[in-house]
């Protein structure tokens, strides 16, 4: 078998199984979100925490608890790095100094996950378990829960309540997370991967030393970082190590974690809102992007360009030969096109324009299918653009789903697609302007400019992943790149709310013969054309300078 066609054929298998879930666990989300009925665990937890679930909140009220509790997250995972030193478990690794620190709690909070450092050799059993393990839970059900709010807000009106933070959340982590993510773990172990609370251990000699790895609990903290679109690494290799991810079939098998949550958020609106159709439409959009994206991507790694690559088959440097170009090329759209920044290959070693295709994954704001939550709010914002377009086109007011899109919504919604661009430009420009960030780049010209780029995009869209040729372990990139993921994961969730309250305050307008049909073919075109455009708009010039002059210069 030809390793294109195998590429193919785990494109074909991966799709089959993720089809295959769509229905079923799309339609449990949204009973999960619709119930009014709480488990006990979940009465215990609500009674520990103070929180009345059933009290409606409006859109102020939710946000200040979605940023109170992330706060907290941030300030409890920093300690526990700052004390490190003096834990149990640490495993003898010192603490974590200030910078990467504040970097390293506002990435796992922000479900960023975001790494400046070697997992291996900086991070105890403790903080890895009871900090970073437990953020990839939480952080994942923040951004679930405020997508759900989003749909509340259109599924709801003549009312300015969009649904109790706490209780969305607390369902999240109990009814979604937690019992997929340990039947994930299970399969990885039985797979494989390791699962431990053992120390280091020296394993034989290399290069005339020894050489050291120490064990931990990876499968269970590989499961939630998949699921739950995280993609820290108990290791620095991440999912390119072994222990992480080490056949074929769990490479394939983390990429459908990657993957189930935000293709099926689509059926779970579809449901809430009352038209299954309308979600059909949503995940179409999302389909037709994220296999467009791969298509590209395997083009542009199996074309034989050069000697090189003509005698190799393809573009395999930085790629694991367990899993292949094609297997490789799936894992790294899916990952830029999520929140997730898990890595199986290094991306800084993808031909120019195959590392384009990635930087273009995080521009599109993550949306195909996007985060656990954030993908579905942000398609949410791009479809309100979209029909706005239309609605312009033809000279009437927009619509979508019975709500009128008007001043308010819109200039809500166009600061939303502007937040994320402006944060990686400016930060970016930044590096490259001042004289000492740009002496943590590992290569010249414009491959070196991608490396900071891709920082910053990454950062800024709550991704994670990296070029893996920059220092990013500097005071500068850890200061800036946290600041980057901090406004970059709550400033945009200020105007979903804001939106989210606005819309359910409306009453709902009924369907005319002008009524721009959103459930339609018609309708996935505009908005696949209005999400392609919009992002080539804006960030053209930064890829020409980048992936697009290394691509066309090779």
């Amino acid at each position: 078998m030809g390793p294109v066609l195998a590429g193919v054929l785990q494109l074909l298998a991966l799709i089959a199984a993720l089809a295959l879930c769509y229905i079923p666990f799309g339609t449990y989300m949204a009973k999960v979100y619709s119930s009014d009925k709480h488990w006990r665990v979940e009465k215990w937890i609500y009674k520990g925490i103070g929180a009345d679930p059933d009290t409606e909140m409006r859109w102020p009220a939710y946000l200040r608890g979605v940023l109170a509790f992330s706060l907290v997250g941030v300030l409890f995972l920093y300690l526990l790095q700052r004390l490190q030193g003096v834990l149990p478990g640490s495993l003898g690794f010192s603490s974590v100094n200030p910078a990467q620190s504040f970097d390293t709690a506002v990435s796992f909070v922000t479900n960023t996950n975001w790494q400046s450092y070697y997992g291996e050799q900086t991070m105890g059993h403790v903080v890895q378990t009871a900090g970073l393990a437990v953020q990839n839970f939480v952080s994942a059900a923040v951004g679930i829960a405020v997508a759900v709010a989003l749909v509340r807000g259109f599924a709801r009106s003549r009312t300015g309540e969009i649904g109790n933070f706490w209780s969305d959340l607390v369902r999240g982590v109990i009814r979604i997370l937690v019992p997929f993510a340990a039947l994930a773990a299970v399969i990885l172990v039985a797979c494989g991967a390791i699962q431990n609370f053992s120390g280091i251990h020296e394993v034989g000699q290399f290069m005339g030393g020894s050489q050291q790895w120490n064990g931990g609990a990876v499968a269970s903290q590989e499961a939630i970082k998949e699921l739950g679109t995280n993609g820290g690494g108990y290791f620095n290799a991440n999912s390119a190590h072994p222990f992480e991810n080490p056949t074929p079939f769990t490479n394939l098998f983390e990429i459908f974690l990657i993957l189930i949550i935000p293709f099926s958020l689509t059926r779970t609106f579809g449901v809430m809102v009352g038209s299954v159709k309308q979600g059909y439409a949503i995940l179409a959009t999302m389909f037709t992007i994220w296999v467009g994206f791969v298509a590209l991507m395997m083009w542009t790694e199996f074309a034989h360009h050069g000697p090189a690559l003509q005698l190799a088959g393809g573009a395999y440097e930085g790629k694991e030969v367990r899993f292949g170009i094609g297997g490789s090329s799936i894992f790294a759209v899916s990952t830029t096109l999520t929140s997730t920044g898990a890595v199986d290959s290094f991306h800084s070693s993808f031909t120019g324009l195959g590392g384009g295709i990635t930087l273009l994954s995080m521009m599109l704001g993550e949306i195909a299918p996007g985060g656990t939550g954030s993908g579905l709010y942000g398609i949410l914002i791009m479809a309100i653009i979209a029909v706005f377009i239309a609605g312009l086109m033809v000279g009437r007011t927009p619509e979508y789903l019975g709500k009128k899109i008007g001043a308010r919504e819109i200039k809500l919604s166009a600061i939303y697609i502007l937040i994320t661009p402006a944060l990686a430009l400016v930060f970016a420009a930044a590096s490259m302007a001042l004289p000492t960030p740009p002496h943590s780049m590992l290569n010249p010209g414009a491959h070196g400019f991608s490396e900071v780029l891709y920082a910053f995009t990454s950062a800024a869209n709550n991704n994670g992943s990296a070029f893996a040729g920059l220092n990013a372990n500097t005071d500068w990139f850890n200061t800036m790149t946290g600041l980057a993921m901090l406004f970059g994961r709550f400033l945009p969730m200020v105007f979903v709310l804001a939106l989210a309250g606005s819309l359910a305050e409306q009453r709902p307008v009924p369907a005319t013969a002008g009524t721009l049909r959103t459930e339609k073919p018609l309708f996935t075109g505009l908005l696949v054309g209005a999400i392609l455009i919009i992002t080539g708009l804006t960030y053209f010039p930064a890829l020409a300078l980048g992936p697009l002059a290394e691509g066309l210069a090779s």
